[in-house]
């Protein structure tokens, strides 16, 4: 099974191939996400503000292990492209080993400090506890989480998208299932209310896991996994930290966002805090197409610079900023058409339809200009340049936007807070495009 197929096929329709699984299967992955809540929501209020609560915890974990396995992914793609076959297999065995431990580590710290982390923000014990009784569950799982995030970046450096769809589709599918059998009890099953949407989680990414390892048995990808002395190489470990630590923190920003915003905004009024709630589960329909084809994109870029096609790692980028470009022209568009009927997909007052129709016009004037930094982003991990990646993760979620928030808000109230985020699009595009013109179109030349 050989890997030449990333240098040799016309770019588009590479892309393409590796990106619409990625595409189809986070879109699942969001159906799922949103299922669950509404079978938490079923139990109590109290249940599904715990599962809030509980949410920048489980984020964290998952922000550990799939940004590490991204460093991995990066360096396995670029050792496949270099055609040196055994570093690339002890990556592949170092990511794993590494980030079960992560997951071990992560498992006992956030079940420590779980109960004192939830009285920072209630002092109702029912909400404690429920959120106490998911965490113990749902985090034993963490070590099960960073096999198959591993797993899962491997075969996508060998360009085994369609190996990846099934097993994402197939956890996630799970869960779906599984979340009102065990929730409420239905047929043979115990009732086991919010313990059960922990369990249903943990069995759904079990089941991912069990998948991939099966495929992998079956050798669906060149990679051999050894363990022995000789998989212990220094500098593919620090190569793989270098791209996922700043990975980890690229994909924590938008949480610590979203809470200072909260902050901004609830000082005016709670109105535009659900508002700010609802632009971000509409944008995740919108983001995570483009998020796919980052991910169908960066191992065919670690590839070709590992390959020294500095040639194609350029037609790849434009490949993919055309391909995003053209997803946010579309989002850009609903929002300026069919605002109202949006934000009425989650909530039938007057007065937040109104003020959530102005807030995406005003947001959506960003969408385009974003797919710069978006595909940079993606671009750059998969050159291994972690670091300039997080850089601009940095403006896009905290250093500029932050502060534009506040400044624009004493200046033209919540409103002001809508044109920040616009504005900093064009700020992180316009650096973007000088990190990349020095490094993506300078590449090896």
């Amino acid at each position: 099974m050989q890997q030449s197929f990333m240098k040799t096929r016309p770019i588009l329709p590479l892309v393409l191939s590796m990106s619409l699984p990625m595409v189809l299967s986070m879109m699942v992955s969001s159906l799922y996400n949103i299922v669950d809540s509404y079978y938490v929501a079923k139990i109590s209020e109290d249940a599904m503000t715990a599962l809030s609560l509980v949410y920048p915890v489980q984020n964290l974990i998952n922000a550990v292990t799939i940004g590490f396995s991204i460093g991995a992914n990066a360096v396995i793609a670029y050792h496949l492209g270099a055609q040196e076959t055994e570093k690339a297999n002890a990556a592949a065995a170092q990511s794993i080993l590494w980030n079960v431990l992560h997951g071990a580590v992560l498992t006992v710290g956030c079940i420590a400090v779980m109960p004192a982390f939830l009285r920072m923000f209630t002092a109702d014990p029912v909400i404690v506890d429920m959120g106490v009784r998911y965490a113990r569950i749902a985090f034993l799982f963490s070590m099960v989480i960073a096999a198959t995030m591993s797993l899962e970046k491997i075969f996508q450096a060998t360009g085994r998208m369609m190996v990846t769809m099934v097993c994402m589709m197939s956890g996630c599918v799970a869960n779906i299932i599984l979340d009102p059998v065990l929730i409420f009890g239905w047929g043979p099953f115990p009732e086991m209310g919010i313990e059960g949407a922990a369990l249903a989680t943990g069995i759904g990414q079990a089941l991912s896991l069990v998948i991939y390892l099966g495929c992998y048995a079956a050798r669906m990808v060149p990679i051999r996994i050894r363990l022995g002395r000789e998989m212990f190489d220094a500098a593919i470990t620090r190569k793989m930290y270098a791209v996922g630590v700043p990975a980890t923190f690229s994909l924590a920003l938008p949480s610590l966002l979203i809470s200072c915003l909260n902050i901004i905004l609830a000082a005016s009024s709670e109105v535009y805090v659900l508002v700010l709630g609802v632009y971000y589960k509409l944008q995740t329909f919108l983001y995570l197409p483009a998020n796919g084809i980052v991910q169908g994109m960066r191992p065919i870029v670690g590839y070709n610079y590992g390959a020294k096609e500095p040639a194609r790692v350029r037609k790849i980028f434009l490949t993919g900023l055309a391909l995003s470009a053209g997803i946010m022209v579309l989002g850009t568009a609903l929002c300026w058409t069919v605002p109202g009927q949006l934000i009425g997909l989650f909530s039938t007052s007057g007065e937040t339809i109104a003020l959530g129709s102005t807030a995406l016009r005003i947001i959506s004037l960003g969408f385009i200009i974003s797919s710069v930094s978006v595909i940079s982003c993606g671009a750059l991990e998969g050159l291994g340049m972690g670091g300039p990646s997080l850089f601009i993760s940095l403006l896009r979620y905290t250093v500029v936007i932050l502060p534009l928030a506040f400044v624009f808000s004493r200046l033209w109230g919540p409103v002001g807070v809508w044109h920040a985020f616009w504005v900093t699009e064009v700020i992180a595009a316009a650096v973007s495009g000088v990190i990349c013109k020095r490094n993506v179109f300078s590449a090896m030349t």
